[in-house]
């Protein structure tokens, strides 16, 4: 496709072949579609992309800020592969859906939502800005729209506040200059439903009141409080703010998955970046290396004072320093093990090897998968009187009364394997390491498990069997893995079905696609696939999801306990694959099997189990 596009924009005389080449070059470098690459150097206009394609394909082109867009067709397509495709339902016409392309050409994209929806397809071609902005707007939850058009008003308040001059002149404003802002201000927090929100960077610093029309207040300070505190509203787990050449935008993940809500005046960027990096006290001069930092949040609210952390990252990019806020909220801890989604002979194979007086417990799985939140639920049930506790952490995510928490700090020296050292002579009966990430750390962490003490810990593989030869990868020998490992559990976190608006699925898979997921003929025979329908019963937004059709997440865990069997396979250098099937056989439930049960139990959608699981 986009050979084709440059040769119908050149020979058009819409592009020169020198800007051709250049754009060539940033796709070769970069990736992404040749027509949004011409339009983000501003060598074209996103409306020409639009109809060269049209005349192109011979499809329709649509201008989607002006299309009356049927939120009930949105539906038919969940969001995720909507991104994926870059394609979004506009319209139902009896079994006939009208669909919204980036890309005409991608068939693959076609059969795949035609096989979804079982609904013939009329392709309309859109740009891929107008297209985004469409997800942004009809995939929002309820609330999170309202948060969003607020958003939008208030970055637009922005823009003309910036015709008074630079970042330096704006906190000197006049007040009648800031009352839009200030308004705009006031309708986020009636958006937010918390009229007396308040905002203080450390419990010893002045509280900010965010309700307050403060007229001395610069726009980026209620720019940035605005983002903290919206990303509450959304149930946000992080916050990613991040520069492009022309744009900068704003997204959250929620229940793990981005949701982009604001794309703020460009001129705001450099003081963005400056307001995050001082409240999280860090250098502000240095933008060439990534930092790392923490915020301290203080909510007032009628029902009481909610202390937050935001754990800061920085990195340096092309366009600037992209920054990345994860949101540490010690009300979301889960410390009920029973309630994290364990399959019972799970549950119980964890329960019994964290028990035990020494040996090694690992937890397994990428960034965002419960990994901690799993091991500080292990800690709260073994922290009784009679036992010593200490954990070596990068960060201290969350203060565990009765738990002696230490926060490495590697400036000075202070890694998890001189944290171990002393930890041995602290005289500790439980040892938390929060992450084996080399063979000095591995290494006393064995040998603190062979002698008299539990040891848990974390490390990054895809599955529990594979975790075996990671660590005889970092040099621990095969012995010594067969001899200390207790148990290794890995894990994912997926999307639950909204309780309140939980359906069977209008569309269910044939028999043989099921089998294909794992499922076994007689299960496909008779299972039932649920989805959330994001509406009650009488055709109204489902309050609870906020037509999401997705509320909250749960577990998913392949818990591999260490046997006689298993441990002679370690001694021989056995392969993963090895390890897994015979761990298969005495029992373990891998990954994708505890997904499929949770789609059995209704819980979850195939879609979430098959993001997250392999075969």
């Amino acid at each position: 496709m986009s050979a084709k596009l440059g040769e119908v924009l050149l020979k058009e005389g819409l592009i020169t072949p020198q800007q051709l080449k250049e754009a060539l070059d940033y796709q070769r470098a970069n990736g992404g579609r040749l027509g949004s690459i011409l339009v983000m150097l501003g060598m074209v206009q996103d409306e020409v992309i639009t109809s060269v394609l049209s005349r192109q394909y011979g499809v329709p082109a649509v201008n989607l800020d002006l299309f009356d867009v049927d939120p009930n067709a949105v539906r038919l397509l969940p969001e995720e592969t909507a991104r994926k495709y870059m394609a979004m339902p506009l319209a139902r016409n009896g079994s006939t859906m009208t669909l919204a392309m980036v890309d005409p050409a991608n068939v693959f994209a076609v059969d795949d939502i035609k096989f979804m929806t079982g609904l013939s397809i009329d392709q309309v071609v859109v740009s891929e800005l107008s297209l985004e902005r469409a997800l942004a707007r009809y995939y929002a939850p309820e609330k999170g729209l309202v948060l969003a058009e607020k958003m939008s008003e208030f970055s637009a308040g922005l823009n003309d506040q910036f015709s008074l001059g630079n970042l330096s002149n704006l906190a000197a404003a006049p007040p009648s200059a800031m009352v839009n802002l200030d308004e705009a201000m006031n309708e986020i927090n009636e958006a937010l439903g918390e009229s007396d929100l308040e905002v203080s960077e450390s419990p010893t610093e002045e509280v900010l009141d965010l309700s307050a029309s403060a007229a001395d207040e610069a726009p980026v300070v209620k720019l940035v409080n605005m983002i903290l505190v919206s990303s509450l509203e959304y149930g946000a787990s992080d916050i990613h703010i991040e520069p492009y050449e022309k744009e900068f935008r704003v997204r959250f993940r929620v229940d793990g998955l981005l949701r982009e809500v604001m794309r703020p005046p460009m001129k705001m960027r450099a003081g963005l970046t400056s307001r995050i990096k001082i409240m999280a006290k860090l250098d502000i001069a240095e933008t060439r290396l990534p930092q790392d930092g923490r915020i301290k949040i203080k909510l007032k609210r009628d029902t009481g004072v909610r202390d937050l952390d935001f754990r800061v990252s920085t990195l340096p990019t092309l366009w600037g320093e992209k920054i990345v806020l994860r949101l540490l909220d010690k009300e979301k801890l889960m410390l009920d093990m029973t309630k994290l989604g364990f399959e019972p002979e799970s549950l119980e194979k964890f329960k019994r090897q964290i028990a035990k007086p020494y040996g090694m417990v690992l937890v397994t799985g990428p960034t965002g998968s419960g990994k901690t939140n799993t091991l500080y639920s292990a800690l709260s049930s073994l922290n009784t009187p009679d036992t010593n506790i200490m954990t070596a952490e990068d960060p201290v995510e969350f203060n565990l009364t009765g738990i002696n928490q230490v926060q490495m700090k590697e400036q000075i020296g202070l890694n998890f394997a001189a944290a171990l050292r002393s930890f041995l002579r602290q005289d500790p009966n439980i040892v938390l390491v929060g992450e084996i990430r080399d063979f000095e750390t591995a290494e006393i962490a064995v040998k603190a498990s062979l002698t008299g003490h539990l040891v848990l810990s974390t490390l990054h593989t895809n599955d529990a069997p594979s975790t075996v030869s990671r660590l005889m990868n970092m040099g621990i020998e095969p012995f010594l893995v067969a001899t200390s490992v207790n148990l290794i559990q890995a894990q994912r976190l997926i999307r639950r079905i909204c309780t309140e608006c939980k359906a069977p699925a209008k569309i269910q898979p044939p028999a043989q696609t099921l089998i294909e997921l794992g499922f076994t003929p007689e299960e496909a025979s008779r299972v039932t696939i649920y989805e959330g329908t994001g509406k009650t019963k009488d055709g109204r937004e489902c309050p609870k999801c906020k037509g999401s059709g997705y509320k909250g997440r749960v577990g998913l865990y392949e818990v591999m306990e260490m046997n006689d069997e298993l441990r002679e396979l370690i001694l021989i250098g056995a392969s993963a694959l090895e390890l897994r099937k015979k761990a298969i056989e005495h029992g373990m439930l891998t990954l994708r099997r505890s997904g499929l049960r949770k789609i059995m139990e209704g819980i979850t959608t195939i879609e979430e189990v098959v993001r997250e699981t392999v075969l």
